[in-house]
């Protein structure tokens, strides 16, 4: 059964308790991380699962709340001996910056450094990202400040389907990202340009059939967020979950 490692879920403003949103997905064959909050490795410790079965890393956007822990991670990696590859996935926009972040703390230079590649995703509709043994991933265009992904992840084992909204208002590429999703995991920091509210969460999770729905990258400073589950519930009547750093959930 794969599972979801829940890392971080506060959305810019990160607390003592809450990290910036950040998840991976964990099959038989190694974990995929999406987004890369300040520390990702030590989460992994946490879980049992070994850093160096890593290999996919996916950035849905280059704001600091979803990037800013890649140099961290790889610094890390590199001094702990790492020599296994690893691959990101992100849009143009975002990957051009990456390696111009990296070439800024001449990673060119650190000796003996494990092979990273970078690779490029269409910013269109159901846009390949990438598919291993356990893991079918397409992207689609969500509307945030920057260009932005949202992702639909396919169980390959079971066939279910798990949604990511990312960062993004409501907008009408959801309703094909997030179609009859068994798991939809969207954004709640609030409605206004670039996000969403716990409301319009619930309706899209109950415009588009998803069978359950998980509260993600909210506010917490000075914050109580569990509020957000009621104020969901007032337009989807389906299971609701307000997510916690350190959630495992069976996928």
């Amino acid at each position: 059964m794969a599972r979801i490692l829940i890392f971080g879920t506060a959305a810019a403003v990160s607390d003592a308790n809450h990290e910036n949103t950040h998840f991976a997905l964990l099959g038989d064959h190694g974990p995929v991380l999406v987004d890369c909050g300040s520390n990702p490795l030590g989460k992994f410790q946490f879980e049992g699962v070994d850093d160096e079965s890593l290999q996919d890393v996916i950035l849905t956007h280059f704001h600091p709340d979803h990037v800013s822990g890649v140099p961290n991670m790889l610094m890390h990696m590199w001094l702990l001996g790492r020599q296994a590859p690893l691959r990101f996935y992100g849009l143009h926009h975002c990957m051009n910056r990456m390696e111009d972040m990296m070439v800024g703390f001449s990673w060119q230079e650190w000796p003996n450094f494990f092979p990273v590649t970078f690779h490029r995703v269409s910013e269109r509709f159901a846009a390949p990202v990438l598919e291993n043994e356990d893991f079918r991933i397409t992207a689609w265009p969500v509307q945030h400040f920057i260009p932005t992904i949202g992702l639909r992840i396919e169980n390959k084992q079971n066939g279910k389907i798990l949604a990511y909204t990312c960062d993004t208002q409501p907008t009408a590429s959801l309703d094909e990202l997030c179609k009859g999703a068994d798991m939809l995991i969207h954004e709640s920091a609030g409605a206004g340009f670039g996000h969403s509210s716990a409301r319009q969460a619930g309706e899209t999770a109950t415009r588009v059939g998803a069978k359950s729905l998980y509260l993600i990258h909210y506010w917490v400073w000075n914050t109580d967020p569990a509020p957000l589950v009621e104020e969901a519930r007032q337009t989807y009547d389906g299971p609701i979950t307000l997510c916690q750093d350190f959630d495992v959930f069976e996928f």
